[in-house]
């Protein structure tokens, strides 16, 4: 009998995202087998993730006294994509807690409406010289309220 934990997810669709962020794949991001690199995956989902927390959310990753820790990250793949695609991920929020957030993303290949892969972030927001957890800041903590699946 298999974990329930374990089974494979079913692939979302883009109208289950709030946001997107368009990301242009690379040459270098091929491996070998001539398809996107698993661990670019994890690249794009860092750039969703803080494209929106600095345009949307007013981080400032240069000067802000609270800063993101990424300390989770998961994706499953369902379909390749290759360079020269060009992606769109998706976001939502699924839980926003006191100091931590678990993101949603979808990679979506061209126009593609089926995610290629998908996963989840979690981050944890800290003082950046303390290093210790701090309640989100009410602007970026609004920004997520919006996208909050």
């Amino acid at each position: 009998m298999r974990n329930k934990e374990m089974e494979r997810p079913t692939p979302l669709n883009a109208a289950d995202f709030a946001h997107f962020t368009e990301i242009t794949t690379r040459w270098n991001d091929n491996d070998a087998y001539g398809h996107i690199n698993n661990v670019v995956y994890y690249e794009y989902f860092d750039t969703a993730v803080n494209f929106y927390l600095i345009t949307q959310g007013g981080l400032d990753i240069a000067n802000g006294t609270v800063i993101g820790l990424m300390v989770e990250t998961h994706c499953n793949y369902f379909k390749a994509i290759a360079y020269p695609d060009k992606i769109r991920a998706g976001l939502r929020v699924k839980r926003l807690g006191t100091s931590s957030v678990t993101y949603e993303i979808g990679i979506f290949r061209n126009d593609e409406t089926v995610a290629a892969a998908q996963g989840h972030a979690v981050h944890v927001f800290v003082d950046r010289v303390t290093n210790r957890p701090v309640p989100l800041p009410e602007v970026l903590k609004k920004a997520l309220e919006k996208i909050r699946a």
